[in-house]
């Protein structure tokens, strides 16, 4: 590339000299890659030249511009800039080619413009804009523990929202605790039925139900089991459960095994070995007479029944 050190022509020589404060420049510097930057349409806006012809006398000066003075955006760093100003990288059409990423420039690539852009308002405003980069240092060193408080702060309370949505969601899954003993009466068939779900969902390894009179509307039940949890169903050899319906539920929701005997008159669920529940009906009459839940709370029982498992 050719290296010449030329003037570039402002957009209008003989136009009135324009003074900007430096509380509106220092409102056009942002912080990417870690440091302070300008927009290169908004430092031709101050030296009143085209953007084109910024970068154009950047270019042919490009030893005096190295990556710490001058670099070109990436999409992501410009909807970054965007999206602090309420506005988002597709909105602006002009930048949606990687051929017009704009350029910025750190408060020495913009030092080192003022000697090349040379017109009747450059020394004032180069002035101006590195009396606003000091600024904006001072006020970034001034407030820096304040931000790391804020940081600090803010983090806190995410942490607090997590553990919050944890105990949360522990309480979800653990209605089936909150209770020792529930009456349903006839015709509470959907509260019956979410008692029973909200207690197979509280199972992590292990299920065993013993019930000598189920159907296939259990399996609907246990389609609500946690993944990997394994459902031991003990019933009678008259239930109106076959191979095939066993089979299909494997195959989606496994693991389940059925066995068969004739040692037991009332319904029981044990949830991981740790859990006992007395079912007053069969599970597939959930609801239509009046039955009774119960939580059977002494270990020795318990441990007995998870031996049937």
């Amino acid at each position: 590339m050719e290296k010449e050190n030329r003037n570039i022509a402002p957009i209008n020589e003989k136009e009135n000299v324009v003074t900007y404060e430096i509380e509106n420049i220092r409102n056009l510097i942002y912080t990417i890659r870690g440091k302070q930057i300008m927009l290169d349409s908004d430092v031709a806006m101050l030296y009143h030249y085209t953007t084109k012809n910024v970068n154009k006398a950047m270019k042919r000066n490009i030893d005096r511009f190295p990556e710490d003075f001058c670099f070109q955006l990436t999409k992501e760093e410009l909807n970054t800039m965007w999206f602090q100003n309420g506005t988002t990288y597709e909105n602006n059409i002009k930048y949606r080619s990687e051929k017009y990423l704009p350029y910025v420039y750190t408060e020495q690539g913009i030092s080192m413009l003022s000697g090349i852009l040379k017109n009747e308002i450059a020394v004032q405003v180069s002035i101006n804009i590195m009396r606003a980069f000091i600024e904006m240092r001072k006020f970034i060193a001034y407030n820096g523990q304040i931000f790391k408080r804020l940081t600090s702060v803010e983090y806190k309370l995410l942490e607090h929202d997590k553990k919050f949505n944890e105990v949360f969601d522990e309480m979800q899954k653990d209605k089936s605790r909150e209770f020792k003993q529930k009456i349903f009466f006839n015709g509470q068939i959907y509260d019956a039925y979410s008692l029973i779900i909200d207690i197979i969902k509280s199972a992590k390894t292990k299920i065993l139900i013993i019930d000598n009179y189920i159907d296939d509307s259990i399996l609907k039940m246990l389609s609500k089991k946690n993944k990997d949890v394994e459902v031991v169903i003990l019933t009678s050899q008259n239930c109106n459960l076959n191979k095939l319906d066993i089979s299909k539920f494997n195959k989606q929701y496994p693991s389940l095994k059925i066995s068969y005997t004739n040692k037991f008159h009332d319904r029981f669920i044990v949830i991981d070995d740790k859990e006992l529940y007395h079912i007053g009906a069969s599970l597939k009459d959930l609801g239509k007479k009046c039955f009774a839940i119960s939580k059977i709370e002494d270990m020795e029982y318990v441990e007995k029944m998870s031996k049937f498992s």
